[in-house]
């Protein structure tokens, strides 16, 4: 599967975001899809995961501003993120994987697919 994510810029802190990532393939329905984010001199953090009707968050940083959606006929997936702060400034990464377990998922290394990444910069 190859994945597009757009929707980054530069927006104000506690100004809103939406990001998308569009899929390629039949089976998207199919498949985890993640956001991770990373940003300079850091790993890459964990951001939240949808699959079968279940989403979950990384609930240190987002959870309460961060929503993460898809609609499995465009074969796309969203973050809506509001509230937004200077500390979430980073590139995002949407990730995808049929057979991640629970887990994993907050480990970057067992996805085995990525978007090229969109820029987010939270001004102050």
């Amino acid at each position: 599967v190859q994945l597009q994510a757009s929707g980054g810029g530069l927006v104000q802190a506690g100004g809103s975001l939406r990001l998308s990532c569009a899929a390629s393939g039949r089976t998207f329905s199919s498949y985890r899809m993640a956001w991770f984010r990373q940003a300079p001199g850091k790993e890459r953090e964990f951001v939240a995961i949808s699959w079968s009707g279940t989403s979950l968050y990384n609930t240190d940083s987002v959870k309460g501003r961060f929503t993460i959606s898809r609609d499995n006929a465009k074969n796309t997936v969203y973050l809506q993120m509001n509230s937004l702060k200077p500390e979430d400034t980073a590139v995002y990464y949407c990730a995808a994987d049929r057979s991640i377990i629970a887990s994993y998922y907050r480990d970057p290394h067992k996805y085995g697919y990525w978007g090229r990444g969109t820029q987010v910069t939270v001004s102050s």
